[in-house]
């Protein structure tokens, strides 16, 4: 196990120590987070809101995070496009709006960047969150890694398709005869 980065929190940027779960792997964090709406960050990388990142998506390492309300057009997901990573915030672990962002930037829009959850990011969470299309995974402060990496494996077979494996159970069983 690769140890974190701790990030301190500071008036102009609020940010959380967390694990961070990639592919499956604990990683250590680059990228800081910042919910300062109004400034940039100092140290980069960094994942920044939304709107502050369209006004500055010009400069080298910043990346977005979307709020869980996020319509996501055409226009922006092309947008998106020019960010090496995007990260869907959970304000609550209750608001599921987060699995619709990351499953439209996957299968609609084509998004192949890293694709984080960050916010209130639960180990119960994380097996369907990857099915979504979420590669990238910061869990909130109070998850342990062990427990979330084994929660990563908890289901051997999924019987629907997702973004993961766009084949239904049925449908592999009928391939396979």
């Amino acid at each position: 196990m690769q140890p974190e980065q701790e990030f301190q929190e500071t008036p102009e940027a609020a940010t959380a120590t967390s694990t961070l779960i990639k592919l499956g792997k604990p990683v250590t964090d680059t990228w800081g987070l910042s919910r300062d709406a109004e400034s940039l960050p100092e140290a980069r990388p960094a994942i920044v809101p939304l709107a502050l990142w369209q006004r500055h998506a010009d400069q080298d390492g910043l990346s977005p995070w979307l709020p869980s309300d996020t319509e996501l057009t055409p226009e922006l997901a092309a947008t998106l496009e020019k960010s090496p990573l995007v990260a869907i915030d959970f304000p609550a672990f209750t608001d599921g709006r987060g699995y619709t962002l990351a499953r439209l930037l996957r299968e609609r829009f084509g998004y192949a960047g890293e694709v984080r959850a960050i916010g209130d990011v639960l180990i119960d969470q994380l097996y369907y969150m990857t099915r979504c299309g979420f590669d990238a995974l910061a869990l909130r402060e109070d998850q342990e890694l062990e427990p979330a990496l084994k929660a990563l494996a908890a289901f051997s077979v999924s019987y629907q398709p997702a973004v993961d494996l766009n084949e239904p159970l049925f449908a592999r069983r009928l391939r396979e005869r």
